[in-house]
Order: C-alpha cells, then sequence, then structure tokens
C-alpha cells in the first residue's frame, strides 16, 4: 500500500496527507522491556515449577517460599510481560491507524514507560518482602495499587487523546478492541481494590467488602483481568498485526464488529464460574456459567476471522516464522476459550476446580495465546521500529517456535493428566464409604507430572532466551536507509 493512499472499508482507496512525525521512542523502550520482562518471568516461574517438584528447593527462607515466588511469577508473566507488550502495541497501533501523533508527545510517553516499570518495581519488591493483599491477580498492597491508578489514567488520556485528534475518520477495530481494555481494566481494578489502609509502616490493608460479597467482587475483578488484560487487549494485537504479516485485509470486517460487541458484553457477566460450590446463590454462580457458555460464539467467531485472513496467503507459513507464532497463537485462543465455558459447566467444575487442570487451561491460553500473539508481533515490530531489514536469524525464531510450541505441549497435556487425576482421586470412595487416598497420596501421584511440567517450562523458556539474543543482534545490527525497507501493508483493512 503506498504511503500516501488510505484503504477504507469496503476496499476504496483514497489520497491522504503525508504520516505525521510519530512518538517511537518509548515504543522501543517498552519492546526492549517485554522481552526482558518475559525472560524474567518464565525464569521465575520455572523456578516455582521446580519446588512443587523438589519443595526443598524453598531454601528454607521466607523470600524465597512458594507462596512468594508463584504471585512474582504471574504477575511477572501478565503485568510485567503481558503489559509491557500491550503499552507497546497500543501506542504504535493507534498512531499509525489513526495517523495522528501520539498526544501529550515524548513526556507522556516516557512517563507512561518509566511509571509502568516503577509499578512493575513495587509490586515484584512487594511480594518478595511479603506485602500483599493475596488476592488473585490484585496482590499489590494499596500504595502501588494508587500509583498504577495514576498510571493508568494518563495511559487512557494518552490513547483516547490520540484517537480524539485522527486524521482518519474510521477508527480501526484494533482500537476498539485497545479502548476496551484500558477502560474495563481501570473500572476493574478501582472496584477490587476499595481498601483501607490499617498499618502505614508495614503496608497493610483490608479490603471494604468482606464475606461472600468480597469473594465475588474478587472474581469479578479476576475472570475480567483475563477477559479485558489478557483477551481484549491481545485481539486488539491480532486485529492489527496477522493482516501486517500476512499482507491482506481482515477476512470479515463486519465480523471483528460483531465479534467486539459480543464479547464485550458477554464476558463481564462470567466471573461467578469461579464460585460453584461456594456460599455464592447457586442463580448467581449459573449465571456466570449461562454466560460463559454463550462466549462461545464471539471467541470462535474472532478466531474464524483471525485464521481466514490468511486466505491466499497461507504459503507464507512455510517462510515466515513470525507469521507462524501468530497463527498458532490464534489456535491456542479457540482451544482455551472452548476448554474454559467447559470448565465453567458445574458438573466438570465438581471434578476440575482447586485441580492442576485449571492450571493447564490457564497455561494453555498464557502461553499458548498471549505468549505467542506477543512473539508474533515483536518479530514484525522490532525490525520496523529499528529500520532494519528483517531479523538477524530467522532460524533462530523457527527455533524458538518449535521449543516453545514442545514446551507448552509438555506442560498443558501434562496438568491435563494429573489435574483429571487428581479430581478422581479426592472423589474415590472404598467399600465402607471412607476416602480411598489421603491427600498426601494425591500430591505424592503428582510427582512426575510436576517433573514434566518443569521440563515444558524450560524449553519454553530456551525459547524467550534465543528470542532476547534475536532481539539484540537485529537491534545492533547497522541500520538500512528508508529505501530498503519493505513497503508496509494497509494500515486498515477492508471486508
Amino acid at each position: 500500500m503506498d504511503g500516501n493512499v488510505a484503504e477504507r472499508p469496503g476496499g476504496v482507496a483514497e489520497a491522504r496527507p503525508a504520516a505525521p512525525e510519530y512518538v517511537d521512542g518509548p515504543i522501543r523502550a517498552f519492546a526492549i522491556a517485554t522481552v526482558f520482562w518475559g525472560v524474567v518471568g518464565f525464569l521465575v516461574g520455572v523456578v516455582a515449577a521446580s519446588q512443587l517438584a523438589w519443595p526443598q528447593l524453598n531454601l528454607g527462607l521466607e523470600w524465597t517460599s512458594f507462596g512468594r515466588i508463584r504471585p512474582l511469577h504471574t504477575s511477572a508473566v501478565i503485568f510485567a510481560f503481558g503489559g509491557c507488550a500491550l503499552f507497546c502495541t497500543t501506542l504504535y497501533v493507534v498512531q499509525r491507524t489513526c495517523r495522528a501523533r501520539l498526544f501529550g508527545g515524548e513526556p507522556m510517553g516516557w512517563f507512561l514507560f518509566w511509571g509502568y516499570q516503577l509499578f512493575i518495581l513495587l509490586a515484584a519488591s512487594g511480594y518478595v518482602l511479603g506485602y500483599t493483599q493475596g488476592r488473585e491477580y490484585a496482590e499489590p498492597e494499596w500504595y502501588t495499587d494508587l500509583w498504577l491508578t495514576l498510571v493508568w489514567v494518563i495511559y487512557l488520556v494518552a490513547f483516547v487523546g490520540t484517537v480524539i485528534r485522527r486524521e482518519e475518520p474510521h477508527i480501526y477495530v484494533a482500537n476498539w478492541f485497545f479502548l476496551a481494555f484500558i477502560i474495563t481494566v481501570a473500572m476493574l481494578h478501582l472496584g477490587n481494590n476499595i481498601a483501607l489502609p490499617i498499618d502505614l509502616l508495614h503496608a497493610k490493608s483490608y479490603s471494604v467488602p468482606s464475606g461472600v460479597q468480597d469473594a465475588m467482587i474478587q472474581w469479578w475483578y479476576g475472570h475480567n483481568a483475563v477477559g479485558f488484560f489478557l483477551t481484549a487487549g491481545f485481539l486488539g494485537i491480532m486485529y492489527y498485526f496477522i493482516p501486517k504479516q500476512a499482507d491482506r485485509p481482515i477476512y470479515s470486517y463486519r465480523l471483528s464488529i460483531v465479534h467486539f460487541w459480543s464479547l464485550v458484553f458477554l464476558y463481564i457477566w462470567a466471573g461467578p464460574h469461579h464460585l460453584h460450590y461456594t456460599a455464592l446463590p447457586d442463580w448467581a454462580s449459573t449465571l456466570g456459567m449461562v454466560f460463559s457458555i454463550m462466549l462461545w460464539m464471539p471467541s470462535w467467531g474472532g478466531a474464524i476471522n483471525g485464521l481466514m485472513t490468511l486466505s491466499g496467503a497461507w504459503d507464507k507459513l512455510r517462510t515466515d516464522p513470525a507469521l507462524r507464532f501468530s497463527v498458532a497463537a490464534v489456535g491456542f485462543y479457540a482451544m482455551a476459550t472452548f476448554e474454559g465455558p467447559v470448565m465453567s459447566i458445574r458438573a466438570v467444575n465438581s471434578l476440575s476446580h482447586y485441580t492442576d487442570w485449571t492450571i493447564g487451561h490457564v497455561h494453555s491460553g498464557a502461553l499458548g495465546w498471549n505468549g505467542f500473539i506477543t512473539f508474533g508481533a515483536l518479530y514484525w515490530l522490532i525490525p520496523v521500529l529499528w529500520q532494519r531489514r528483517a531479523m538477524w536469524s530467522t532460524r533462530l525464531i523457527s527455533w524458538h517456535f518449535w521449543l516453545a510450541t514442545l514446551g507448552i505441549v509438555l506442560y498443558i497435556t501434562a496438568m491435563w493428566v494429573a489435574g483429571i487425576m487428581q479430581g478422581l482421586m479426592w472423589r474415590a470412595y472404598d467399600a465402607n464409604g471412607f476416602l480411598q487416598y489421603s491427600f498426601v497420596e494425591g500430591v505424592a501421584a503428582m510427582h512426575p507430572y510436576y517433573v514434566i511440567r518443569l521440563l515444558g517450562g524450560l524449553l519454553y523458556l530456551g525459547g524467550a532466551l534465543l528470542m532476547a539474543f534475536n532481539v539484540w543482534r537485529t537491534i545492533a545490527a547497522a541500520p538500512q536507509p528508508a529505501a530498503a525497507m519493505p513497503a508496509p501493508a494497509a494500515a486498515v483493512a477492508a471486508e
């Protein structure tokens, strides 16, 4: 697509003014931070997995205990690796698709970068020192939450301000997903972190809601953190970068709009399915189950839209391993969004809840969907940001893909088998009506599967280290002049 021609929905091209000077410095910094925090998060995950296989690796120190390492891992992967990936891609995409310089310019971009890095460090230090709320995906204490609130408000202002001053009349669908992610995460963060600080010296606070109301709010937050931080935001990445990598318009622009509105309406109701067989009223958990099952439709519609974008370009998978990452990510997205609704069904949940089946489900989405779509986007984006013809080594990208894929397969299959075994052992009774297995026997039976999970994590970490080396060599290479760069694909996809 010529740089001075815009493609409108429906395929009608029209002349447009030259692109403005975009703010890319903070985006480059976020790209590097994404790779760095990815390696850190995967490494801490390997440490946590090794502690489950061999508990003596806790080292007998409070700072290295599993209870502190585990939230360090989840936050490093979700909020450090995933969060930096979302900042990087949203700030890049909104400028290009709106043909507008980032609102607030370089100062705004650098504040977002350093402000978010400070949030990551505050959260991580709190976990290691034992300052935590103990709430899933919301462990940071009040002082960290307050700082993140400020950074997130500035993020929203920068994004919306850029959209408002856009030169393109049309708002591309990726920006709708990004905007839904930013606004909803802000709402979730504020609603779930209403707390009273009671010990400023030890940074301790207690949630204002209590009991079942507190549990309900927590899983309204927890599931929608998955729904909007890890799903809607990364769908925005899919809708921009897969068309870019395939050099094809999105398969159906109309389907992408249906996907957006149905997803954001249905997802927000699904949280109560985490609270089957608790003090939460049955009608509330059933409501969550019903909306979870209905999520099949928009989720698979979006996955089909992403995959069908390769119509006429499937041959690129042979030569472009970065595109291979993105396409495999959509496959993992479809699989995880099928498995999740199945596990929300009350009868299935009675077997799966509290077991490692849930761990396998979460990681099939996190490693396969979030990780792979991020890797694919970065492999396309880094040469563009640093004006390189391509990544330093295509072969290393292929090695990364196969190492990571094998790691995911080992990880999730081990957890599926272990989880179902756990659930069956916990509900097995002998002829006299007593439990057939003690809890310790169940733990001992998990050991070989925990070792297999550790091996899968090591392979995934190994792939990330190859990526870090490849990124370093790409950035260190001499830049090519603009004329040597490949022509960009259409920024706005059409049905």
